[in-house]
């Protein structure tokens, strides 16, 4: 039976879920992920659990956080005077703004937190800092077709 390697093209289909078996993420229901291995198309930790797969073949891993979205950085959470921002802005607790880094750096954050006087934004991915579970099935490897060789 063939085996994913480095450079094949895969599909599977996957869940993922928190340690508390919390579902944050499935294709079920979608088609299926698509990605080249090797090419960190997806986060480390869930490219070499499909590496050595073959089609048909599930398997259930715990990514550690260091393997998935990385640990969470606290010096990416913020607080911003109210004043600071654009007065057209109404933050609200769980929005996402986008925040100017630079002329062509646009930084995603969460408002974690709305007072009269500040709000605290927090720049990290909401998986940081996360041990993940994914429970991933290989459905095929697809053959490089004859015309990009």
């Amino acid at each position: 039976m063939e085996k994913a390697k480095v450079d094949d093209t895969v599909k599977v289909h996957y869940t993922g879920k928190f340690e508390d078996g919390t579902v944050f993420d499935s294709s079920m229901g979608r088609d299926p992920l698509e990605f080249t291995l090797g090419k960190k198309m997806v986060i480390t930790g869930f490219e070499a659990a499909a590496m050595g797969m073959g089609p048909g073949e599930k398997k259930t891993v715990k990514i550690p956080a260091e393997e998935a979205y990385g640990p969470r950085h606290e010096e990416m959470v913020m607080e911003v005077p109210r004043a600071g921002m654009p007065p057209e802005i109404k933050p609200e607790v769980g929005q996402i703004l986008q925040i100017g880094q630079s002329q062509d750096q646009m930084l995603q954050a969460v408002v974690a937190e709305v007072t009269e006087e500040s709000v605290v934004l927090d720049a990290n991915h909401p998986l940081a800092g996360r041990d993940l579970v994914f429970e991933i099935e290989l459905v095929e490897i697809i053959e490089p077709s004859s015309e990009s060789a």
